[in-house]
């Protein structure tokens, strides 16, 4: 196979139509925008102007507050930390920490920490240490007969120093 030998496959590219080339072409004059007017031209950004209005987005009433300093967590839920142990990916037996949990390909990345979470169900009795774990987490963990280490996380610590 050669360079010149590779095309693509037929159908898969579709000729664009060129307006503006005349009033025979059937998107002449006009080129298929309509008549006169800001929407007319080229370069318009009009994305929610309302001629001088308030826009809507500015009248709509505001709330709520997202610190810019809270931690990133990755997170984790029971049924998900079950299956590995079931499919011997985490050995239950062990400490499993969240470096063991982003080297067993579970989470990606620990980001600022991760959060264990009680969605699913635990049978197997682990000993987990994680930045953060939900109320329902950690009482499942524990009945299962396992326990719950939580830390602080990486950006509090770094604030608070």
């Amino acid at each position: 196979m050669k360079l010149n030998d590779l095309a693509d496959n037929p159908g898969s590219t579709k000729k664009l139509m060129r307006v503006g080339r005349g009033v025979g072409s059937g998107k002449g004059k006009t080129g298929g925008r309509g008549v006169k007017g800001q929407k007319s031209r080229r370069g318009v950004s009009i994305n929610g102007f309302e001629g001088g209005q308030m826009p809507v987005h500015m009248r709509a009433p505001k709330r709520g507050f997202n610190s810019r300093n809270r931690p990133d967590l990755g997170w984790i839920n029971l049924g998900r930390l079950q299956k590995a142990i079931d499919s011997k990916v985490l050995d239950a037996k062990g400490e499993i920490t969240e470096d063991a949990l982003v080297a067993s390909g579970l989470i990606r990345r620990k980001k600022d920490g991760v959060r264990l979470l009680a969605q699913g169900e635990l049978k197997a009795k682990v000993n987990i240490t994680v930045t953060g774990a939900s109320a329902a987490a950690i009482s499942a963990v524990e009945k299962a007969g396992g326990k719950v280490t939580v830390l602080k996380p990486a950006v509090e610590e770094a604030a608070s120093a």
